[in-house]
Formats: C-alpha cells, sequence, structure tokens
C-alpha cells in the first residue's frame, strides 16, 4: 500500500512563507511525476506545481515567481516553498504522485494539509 503524507501547513499572515513537504511510503519501484495541487472553499481543485523524476518543474501562473517545487528521489519527498503569501492562497493542498508498482503507473493523492493565509 502506497501513501503519500503531507505536512507544513498552518497559519501565516499576508507576505509571510510556508515550506510543505509530502513524503510517499510503502511498496513501489519508482515515482515519476510529483505535484501539489490545491483547493480552496467553493471552488475547483488546481495544480499548483509540478516536477518531473528529473526534476523538470510547471507552475501555475499564481504560483509562478513565488513558489518552489523541489524533490529528493532518495528520500521519496516533494516539497513546496510557498512565499509571498496572501490570503488567495487559502486553501487545503494537495500532494499528487505517479508511482510506478505491480507492472503499471498508479496515481496517488494525499490526505491535504491546510494553508490559512490570514493577519
Amino acid at each position: 500500500q502506497v501513501q503519500l503524507v503531507e505536512s507544513g501547513g498552518g497559519l501565516v499572515q499576508p507576505g509571510g512563507s510556508l515550506r510543505l513537504s509530502c513524503a510517499a511510503s510503502g511498496s513501489f519501484s519508482s515515482i515519476n511525476a510529483m505535484a501539489w495541487y490545491r483547493q480552496a472553499p467553493g471552488k475547483q481543485r488546481e495544480l499548483v506545481a509540478e516536477i518531473t523524476s528529473n526534476g523538470r518543474t510547471t507552475y501555475a501562473d499564481s504560483a509562478k515567481g513565488r513558489f518552489t517545487i523541489s524533490r529528493d528521489n532518495a528520500k521519496n519527498m516533494v516539497y513546496l516553498q510557498m512565499n509571498s503569501l496572501e490570503p488567495e492562497d487559502t486553501a487545503v493542498y494537495y500532494c499528487n504522485a505517479d508511482i510506478a508498482r505491480n507492472f503499471g503507473l498508479w496515481n496517488h493523492w494525499g490526505r491535504g494539509t491546510q494553508v490559512t493565509v490570514s493577519s
């Protein structure tokens, strides 16, 4: 069984920073793309940033210049450094990964971590 567990969320003032972490555990061969999504109340889940297994990154326009996604393949972890946070960034942030196991590629989600940006 594969699990993705997020951590690092919390309450931060506008202009502040947070670093989210996501750890993949369980039995698998490898991890392909990893990503962060977010879902604000009343809105659809949206992609924030994605990183491939060789480090190529993609960002939503709202994240460009403020957020940085990175990963540690040896530790099976992905991170999201968020700077200059705005109230509009308030959402539940979810980790997502394409994980190879049992001769297939499976998409997995974490349970999410709440990020609240408020003064």
